[in-house]
């Protein structure tokens, strides 16, 4: 076998694993990169094979920065399979229309008013190429191997983190490789703690957190006082979310810090997100991939007003009285969050709370930074509001969460591959998994590609 790391090398985005055995190509994961420009770019720059080429690709999940390119993989020629769970598949007829929406609007939006530096502005592919690509998925089940193509079966297992998440296992005739996807936390709000995996040849693990440490207090207490002090002031408290995975989450944190008399039952939430609707009816029929129950599921949704249109969304940026709005995106690269913090980030009573971590060169990152200003369809905004951010809500295992899942494998791999994280953050977590576990560990490069004997 040979792996080539198209993506997630010093970055947290644009996953992407070319694995060949023998005659069999396969893709795992096809993410879009975020963040900084020269990693954005790279989304329209040419694969290394043609994706005709490509036998099938392999989802861990649903999240943009793992199955985003997908529609232009399609669109450039790929004919093959896409293995995912069954939530996965779900998810994503949610969220790559809306990806290729958005671009169209942002396009639409750049030409318009002459920002942009191509003329014309064009997406990288349209929300009719997202519905396009589902003809070549193929969902399977968690727990169950699957042949993938000749010489080569998968199996899918739990990862948490968000909906549908899971590990891949890839067994060919000479070896098994595992690519641990995003790793969710063992005691998460509404996910499973990820599946214990006992034995594999090679290893790709996630490292996003690899040089951290999640706080051990309970976030739902510092989102209660957040949220009580921006409405004590009068302001709006702006919450950049991913639309599915965190949102719900913090849904459901709302849900109980209304039930327990933490935050004002009569405060208005708003989760200004198109595919909300959609999302609640995935979580109920997949009950078994996550904690909550019919009664909690509803309860979560019934939290917030979900905002479809356009005009609702317009008449938020009207309103001077406390609430709070949950817009995407997550790290407010794009999106309705964007029209959000171009009405209010200017005032100081407002509030922007991030709840996940923040790729370098995004907004989020540098409004966390702190940014006096942010760029936002050409022009800069001022940003006078409080920044705040509650890592510890965050979906992806810590540095040391990663290693106990680590520590229950039978026998070391032959080598682990550190991947999807920072630099410090993939070197902190290479170190430590050396010193504590004396496995053999590297940390790949982009384009680099590593036979594995």
């Amino acid at each position: 076998m040979n792996i080539q790391f198209l993506g997630a090398t010093g970055t947290v985005t644009g996953s992407k694993y070319l694995l060949s055995a023998g005659s069999a190509k396969v893709l795992v994961d096809c993410g879009l990169f975020q963040g900084y420009k020269q990693l954005r770019l790279r989304n329209r720059e040419r694969l290394p094979l043609h994706p005709s080429e490509l036998d099938a690709v392999i989802l861990t999940h649903a999240h943009l920065d793992h199955s985003g390119y997908l529609p232009l993989l399609v669109k450039n020629g790929f004919k093959g399979k896409i293995y995912c769970s069954e939530a996965t598949f779900e998810l994503c007829k949610i969220l790559l229309p809306d990806s290729g929406h958005l671009q169209e609007e942002e396009a639409s939006y750049a030409n318009r008013h002459g920002f942009s530096r191509h003329s014309p502005a064009l997406p990288l592919y349209s929300e009719a190429d997202a519905v396009r690509s589902f003809a070549f998925f193929s969902p399977v089940r968690f727990d169950t191997d699957f042949q993938v193509c000749e010489g080569l079966s998968a199996h899918l297992h739990r990862a948490g983190h968000i909906l549908g998440a899971a590990i891949v296992s890839l067994q060919s005739a000479e070896a098994t490789i595992t690519f641990s996807g995003d790793l969710g936390r063992p005691n998460d709000l509404i996910m499973l703690p990820p599946s214990l995996i006992e034995k594999t040849d090679y290893l790709v693990v996630e490292s996003t957190y690899g040089n951290r440490r999640h706080d051990s207090a309970d976030p739902a207490i510092l989102l209660g006082k957040t949220i009580r002090d921006t409405a004590a002031r009068g302001g709006v408290t702006i919450i950049p979310s991913f639309a599915v995975g965190r949102a719900q989450a913090l849904l459901y944190a709302i849900h109980l810090l209304k039930a327990g008399g933490d935050i004002p039952a009569a405060l208005p939430i708003y989760l200004n997100s198109p595919m909300a609707v959609d999302a609640t009816e995935i979580y109920h029929k997949h009950r078994q991939d996550h904690r909550l129950d019919y009664q909690q599921c509803e309860a979560m949704f019934r939290t917030a007003k979900i905002i479809t249109s356009v005009e609702e969304s317009i008449a938020l940026n009207q309103r001077q009285l406390p609430m709070v709005i949950i817009a995407a995106s997550g790290m407010a690269t794009g999106g309705r969050v964007l029209h959000h913090l171009k009405a209010f980030a200017p005032d100081p009573r407002n509030t922007i709370l991030f709840v996940g971590f923040q790729a370098g060169g995004t907004r989020g990152a540098a409004m966390i930074a702190g940014a006096d200003a942010i760029k936002i369809h050409g022009e800069y905004v001022p940003l006078r509001a409080q920044v705040s951010q509650i890592d510890n809500m965050s979906a992806h295992a810590d540095a040391d969460e990663i290693l106990d899942w680590l520590s229950h494998f039978s026998s070391p791999p032959r080598q682990t591959f550190i991947t999807h994280g920072e630099p410090a953050a993939a070197d902190a977590l290479r170190r430590r998994i050396e010193e504590k576990l004396h496995w053999s560990c590297r940390v790949p490069d982009y384009l680099e590609s590593v036979e594995l004997p």
